[in-house]
């Protein structure tokens, strides 16, 4: 079961769940959710790792910055992975689960988006990963409505997110623990 998008503008103005939308998701929201738009958009590159204890992910360089008011686009060539970070922030109640999935129009164009589950208590930006899996290159003007956040109570009790993604970093720049 999912929000309405009259609650979740209830939400919006109450509890600021997703801080940063345009004006046409808080006038005019379509589906059972809100379309969320591209900010930032990285190459990743070197080496990760992931231990049951430690982390290192793979480094990270800016190819493409949200300007408001420029002209801004991030081009996949056909087998180009990226991760992607919107320009709107959430602040997830704690009895609340987040999910995000891609807008068909991205793939319809040959690009898979990879989303995790926003955990209830999670505050900050998103950050996804895109891949161009199809034969075509593919532009993106950065500000597009690219991602569907949808919103669902949760049913008994959640665990609040306690994780080091929490406000929004894209990278752990070092070797870390993980907690």
């Amino acid at each position: 079961m999912f929000y309405g998008v009259d609650e979740l503008l209830k939400m919006v103005q109450e509890k600021k769940l997703v801080t940063g939308l345009c004006e046409r998701e808080l006038t005019n929201p379509e589906g059972a959710g809100f379309d969320l738009r591209m900010a930032d958009v990285y190459r990743i590159s070197g080496k990760g790792y992931l231990g049951v204890e430690n982390r290192k992910t793979c480094d990270i360089e800016t190819i493409a910055t949200y300007a408001e008011g420029k002209v801004v686009t991030a081009t996949w060539k056909p087998g180009d992975f990226f991760l992607v970070k919107t320009i709107e922030e959430v602040n997830l109640p704690i009895d609340c689960v987040g999910i995000l999935k891609p807008r068909s129009t991205l793939q319809r164009m040959g690009l898979m988006l990879r989303a995790t589950q926003i955990a209830p208590g999670y505050s900050g930006g998103l950050t996804v990963a895109v891949a161009n899996v199809g034969p075509c290159e593919v532009e993106v003007e950065l500000g597009s409505r690219f991602l569907h956040l949808m919103v669902s109570p949760l049913i008994g009790n959640g665990s609040a997110y306690r994780g080091q993604w929490q406000g929004g970093r894209v990278s752990a720049l070092t070797t870390e623990k993980q907690v």
